[in-house]
Parts: C-alpha cells; sequence; structure tokens
C-alpha cells in the first residue's frame, strides 16, 4: 500500500527535505526532484494514535521513495511532537513560520513562489517569531524569506486556548477593547467566568493578545450569539457563513494605518446589530472589502500583484470567493489552493518548499 496521497510538481529540483507538517491535521511531505509528496492527514499529534501513524508514514514515505533527505523541516513551536520529532533527527533542522509555510504551500501550487507573492494568511493560530500568537497576517513571502508587512489588530484571548471553543470570550474581549466591559456580566450571565472577565481584562490574566483571523470570527460570533459555547473549534464560524446570502460592505466599519487592519468599527455594530443574517452578511461583506484595499496597500508598497490566499480561515467560501473577485477588481492575482488544502493538511508542502531553498 503507497505511502503516497498526493504528488505536487514543483517549480523546479530541489534538495531531498522532509517536512513534518502542522500539529493540527498533520500531514508530512518529502520532495524528490522536481515533486513533492504528501502523506495521508494523521490527525492532531495530541493523540496517541496520531503520533504513531506520523512517525510510520516517515518511515514508509522515506522507504516508497528510496531517498535520505538532506534537511528536516518544521514548524516554530517548540512544544509541538512534531517538533521534538524532527530535533530528534540527525539531520540539519530548519524552523519555519506557520504562515510563512501556508503563503509558500499555495504559491509553489502555482509555480510562483521564486518571483516573491504576498500572502494573506489567515487561521487560528501559528507561533510568531517572538512567541507571539499568529493568524491574521499580510505577508510578503520571497523564497527562503518572508516579511510581516501587517496584521489584524491585536484581541485579548481571555482563557488562552480555551477561547477557541467558547466564542463569547472573543466576543466579551471586543467589547473590552471598546471600553464596554462593563457590559460583559449583563451579557453572558450563563457563564460563570463572565462576572471576573472584565477585571481579567484590565489586568491582562491569562489574556494573550492575539492578531488571529480565526479569534475574529469567533467574536463575531459571539456578538451574534452564535454559538456562544461551540462543540468543537470552527462550528461557530461555519454557522455564521452559512446565514450569508447577501454580504454587504459596512461603510467605515475597518480602519487600515500602518499595515496594522483595525475591525473594530464593525465589531461595534455587531454588539448592537440584533439580526444575525444582516450581521453575518454584513462581517463578510466588510472583511472582503477591507482586506481587499490591505492587499491593494500591500501591492502598492511591494511592487507585487501575486497575492496567496492561505490558511484555514479559507475554506469559507464565501471569504474566498469575495476575495478572488475583489483582488482581480483591484487589478492583482489571487492563487487559491487547488490541489493541496489551504488549511493545516497543506501546510508541510509550504514546509518542505520553504526549507528546501534555504542553505544548511
Amino acid at each position: 500500500m503507497t505511502a503516497i496521497a498526493q504528488t505536487i510538481a514543483l517549480p523546479h529540483a530541489v534538495p531531498c527535505t522532509l517536512a513534518v507538517g502542522a500539529f493540527l491535521k498533520n500531514t508530512i511531505c518529502v520532495t524528490k526532484g522536481d515533486r513533492a509528496y504528501l502523506s495521508v492527514v494523521h490527525g492532531d499529534l495530541g493523540a496517541p494514535e496520531a503520533i504513531s501513524a506520523f512517525e510510520n508514514s516517515v518511515q514508509s514515505l522515506l522507504a516508497e521513495l528510496d531517498v535520505r533527505p538532506t534537511r528536516v523541516a518544521h514548524d516554530l513551536h517548540p512544544d509541538f511532537h512534531s517538533t521534538r520529532f524532527a530535533l530528534s533527527l540527525d539531520l540539519p533542522a530548519v524552523a519555519v513560520q506557520h504562515h510563512h509555510a501556508h503563503a509558500a504551500a499555495v504559491a509553489v501550487e502555482h509555480m510562483t513562489f521564486n518571483h516573491g507573492v504576498l500572502a494573506l494568511s489567515l487561521d487560528g493560530f501559528g507561533l510568531g517569531p517572538g512567541n507571539q500568537s499568529w493568524g491574521g497576517e499580510l505577508l510578503l513571502a520571497d523564497g527562503p524569506r518572508y516579511q510581516r508587512l501587517g496584521h489584524l489588530a491585536h484581541l485579548r484571548q481571555p482563557g488562552g486556548d480555551v477561547a477557541a471553543r467558547e466564542p463569547w470570550r472573543m466576543a466579551a474581549a471586543a467589547l473590552h477593547k471598546l471600553g464596554r466591559g462593563t457590559e460583559i456580566a449583563g451579557r453572558w450571565p450563563a457563564y460563570k467566568p463572565a462576572s471576573m472577565l472584565s477585571t481579567i481584562l484590565d489586568k491582562g490574566l491569562n489574556s494573550p493578545e492575539t492578531s488571529s483571523a480565526g479569534r475574529l470570527f469567533d467574536a463575531a460570533c459571539g456578538l451574534l450569539n452564535i454559538h456562544p459555547v461551540a462543540e468543537f473549534e470552527g462550528q461557530a464560524p461555519m454557522a455564521l457563513e452559512a446565514l450569508v446570502d447577501d454580504p454587504r460592505i459596512l461603510a467605515d466599519g475597518w480602519r487600515l494605518a500602518g499595515g496594522v487592519l483595525d475591525f473594530s468599527p464593525l465589531l461595534a455594530h455587531l454588539a448592537d446589530c440584533g439580526d444575525t443574517k444582516r450581521g453575518a452578511n454584513l462581517f463578510h461583506g466588510t472583511l472582503v472589502a477591507a482586506m481587499a484595499q490591505w492587499a491593494a496597500w500591500g501591492a502598492e508598497r511591494t511592487g507585487r500583484d501575486d497575492v496567496a490566499l492561505g490558511g484555514g480561515c479559507f475554506f469559507n467560501k464565501v471569504l474566498k470567493d469575495g476575495l478572488v473577485t475583489a483582488l482581480s477588481a483591484q487589478g492583482l492575482r489571487p492563487l487559491t489552493a487547488v490541489k493541496v488544502s489551504p488549511g493545516d493538511p497543506g501546510l508541510s508542502l509550504g514546509q518542505a518548499w520553504v526549507a528546501a531553498l534555504t542553505e544548511v
């Protein structure tokens, strides 16, 4: 039985590289000549069965291709099993930033990565180089290098990772940022932490800042009372997308300054909207318009007109299709994932390509 799930043509032959992928929805990738070979999805590397599948897959894929890697690529996060595994190998190790890898995975499919591309990398979480929580990034990705041109305005993430399953917490953080923290306890009386959350946010306790687009979606969902406590990460944003039937743009719903895109005006409007369908339409339409303007700002600054759309937020068809249309109208060329997932299952391809171009 083959260990290869997908084969991707590369722009040119590169040194044999093993990439060990993401923590969530993990895949691995091995390059040989001008081809990249991706494994099946192993699952999340917090589960013993996924870890076993991951390690077996490394052995099987290398054996099937009959190669010995010259390097191994891994995520920046030091606590991922995949990172520890990579560092245990007797190979030069190349750490590849999560959102850089998302950009590379999309760009390499379009054979454009060697020319440098803009990238909107939008997802729930990836570790930045200073241990920051990233997830809403405008990058210039150029071969093995990247530059962070901008990011979504920070929101606090009260409770840390638990906020990814409880959108009401991100909505509370949005209210706090808007100077309306006193409304939190009365707005969510059913949730015990709500009575203390304004004080917790005032003090910044267990409330790391994040630029995550996924958490921005959660904030909108919480403000519109869509799955304030979700059964799984992504449930609320999926329900929000399902409500969209006529995306609309909220005039002055965002601010763009110095590369930082701030949706505080939109969140303030959603806090008082009261109509979930209208809110869903306004959120998506405004997001698309603002991000197209953001990319155009990046294009003017860098002279690049290719825009890679990578990260799990691009499973959202309204967002993806809306941006394809809006970017094209700006004279830009949107690049979307074709064969490989835009989310974490495709990350190993991007890691492999970046590491293959890195001198070791």
